[in-house]
């Protein structure tokens, strides 16, 4: 599977940039999940690396071919990228059956393709069933049902299963009544022969004609494939079908109407009619959210497996955090067209680039506390938090708040500088979606609407303490005061408001421990990912601990 690589990529509409500016790297064999809120271009990105959607500029290669490029003109169509896509609404033919459903787009292949003898390949895969007779008499006897009476269409399937075959040898096979025979080893090898005389013929005159099969069955002239411009055969469809249908599981389903397949069964099917055409790339627009919540942690399940087994690259977009989190290789985060951040998922939830990734990523959400404070001649950061409380925060790493500080006015005044350059070329347009610093949310008892207020004085001394609801531990002998404001048990853990003066905390307890609404408490705030955010740039400063 190839390399996808996306280099300043542009999207917008006027004055509106959909997608500002985007480069990323998607490496072989992973999955990305293209991640935000509802409008903040994640679909956009997916659909211009799919050939769906035209980029305003930049540059996109799939593999080793440019498939975009503003600059050289280049913008190859979706049909020629070889990509799969899988949407919301599955799209199935409610007239056709799951196998036509499945094998539709197949028929209408006509391109360039090795050539693959068909009666050399079912030679093959029939000598690979008949190696064992046993075998073979094993798997259609367990296609009985509670009165011995067989099921033939069952068998076929398990033989499908069993032997990779296509469904004209798996007919072939049963018809021959090895399952039946008292001596269903000796049968079996007599028929064996049979066709193993066939295969030795097919290759013998490719030999004569200095030519010559792989194990794949592609015709061979002087070591290489040959080469033609053709469509599938009957065989070849079949067994891709069968091949996607039974990494699925829904090989017993192939003569149903989707009408008569549950939610579940029906994404399974769109699945496979995506695989069914061996795309170089997967690409899916959140697939899951039309199912309900258990039957989504399936499909969840079938999907990682699904990676695995085909080592697709699987692209998906999701606004669901969750998901991002248990499927993803890596993380793609995106708000307002920008990219935030790019990293594997732990790495997003335990260090976030900026106060919107942190905000984004984790349920529940991640605690905002104001800081003020300066650091100290030992490194660490005094700081004044939650109306009056003195706090030292120590970080993991050696930091030097006023390089830090330095490198942070640098990337700004480069920012400005590239956007002036930008808006110099001719034809460039000023963005009227405006990027601005996250405005976070601090929870207090009496929420008040502060549009209206004038926006405060930030100075170098503003911090933002983000605090993981699992870090605040109920202690005895915690250092902070606390009320209970809010208790939700789930069984295995509660959920807590934590009342601290006129601020509200979120903890999540671990255990079956009840609390009730106005108990008085102490807590402590433990661990050493706690992280300091630079309330000017609403970026990561560092993580380390916070001393009470």
């Amino acid at each position: 599977m190839p390399e996808i690589i996306l280099e300043n990529i542009t999207k917008r509409w006027g004055k509106f940039f959909g997608v500002d500016n985007v480069s990323l790297n998607i490496p072989d064999n992973s999955f990305i999940t293209l991640l935000g809120p509802s409008g903040c271009g994640k679909t956009t990105i997916l659909r211009m690396i799919a050939g769906l959607e035209t980029p305003t500029e930049g540059r996109i290669v799939i593999g080793d071919k440019v498939v975009f490029d503003s600059n050289a003109g280049i913008n190859v169509p979706a049909n020629k990228r070889k990509v799969g896509f899988l949407f919301q609404n599955y799209a199935l033919w409610p007239n056709m059956t799951v196998y036509e459903n499945i094998s539709f787009g197949l028929k209408n292949i006509h391109e360039e393709m090795p050539v693959v003898d068909v009666a050399a390949k079912q030679a093959g895969d029939m000598i690979r069933a008949l190696s064992n007779g046993n075998k073979i008499k094993e798997v259609v006897e367990e296609c009985r049902d509670k009165n011995g009476k067989l099921d033939e269409n069952k068998a076929y399937v398990k033989l499908i299963d069993n032997y990779n075959l296509s469904i004209h040898t798996a007919k072939e096979l049963f018809a021959m009544g090895i399952h039946a025979a008292a001596d269903p080893a000796t049968l079996a090898k007599a028929k064996l022969s049979e066709y193993e005389k066939k295969l030795s013929d097919i290759k013998g005159k490719y030999q004569s004609e200095g030519k010559s099969l792989n194990d794949k069955y592609e015709v061979l002239k002087n070591g290489e494939a040959v080469i033609e411009k053709r469509k599938l055969s009957k065989e070849e469809i079949d067994s891709r079908v069968r091949a996607c249908s039974r990494i699925v599981k829904i090989g017993m389903f192939m003569d149903r109407y989707p009408a008569e397949l549950s939610g579940g069964q029906q994404q399974r099917v769109a699945i496979a009619r995506t695989l069914a055409p061996e795309p170089q790339v997967l690409f899916m627009d959140e697939p899951l959210s039309n199912l309900d919540a258990k039957l989504r942690l399936e499909m969840r399940y079938e999907l990682q497996r699904l990676h695995v087994e085909t080592g697709s690259t699987f692209v998906y977009v999701t606004h669901d955090q969750m998901e991002a989190m248990t499927l993803a290789t890596r993380i793609c985060l995106v708000n307002n067209g920008v990219l935030q951040q790019y990293a594997a998922p732990l790495e997003v939830y335990n260090r976030p680039a900026n106060l919107f990734v942190a905000d984004f990523v984790g349920n529940p959400s991640m605690n905002f506390v104001d800081g003020k404070g300066s650091q100290q001649s030992d490194g660490s950061v005094a700081l004044e938090i939650l109306g009056g409380i003195k706090a030292r925060f120590v970080p993991t790493d050696a930091l030097d708040l006023a390089a830090w500080r330095n490198q942070r006015d640098k990337e700004a005044a480069d920012k400005a500088e590239f956007e002036r350059q930008r808006l110099l070329v001719k034809g460039a347009v000023e963005k009227s979606n405006k990027d601005e610093v996250f405005k976070y949310h601090i929870q207090k008892v009496e929420e008040q609407d502060d549009s209206l207020a004038d926006e405060p004085v930030i100075t170098d001394e503003d911090f933002v303490i983000g605090i993981r609801p699992e870090a605040i531990d109920i202690d005895a002998n915690g250092k902070i005061d606390t009320t209970i404001y809010g208790a939700m048990p789930t069984g295995m853990e509660s959920t807590l408001k934590l009342r601290v003066g006129e601020f509200l905390l979120t903890s999540v307890i671990f255990g079956g421990v009840i609390y009730q609404i106005g108990q008085e408490e102490k807590i402590n705030i433990n661990g050493s990912d706690i992280l300091l955010f630079d309330r000017r740039s609403g970026k990561l400063i560092c993580s380390g601990k916070l001393e009470l």
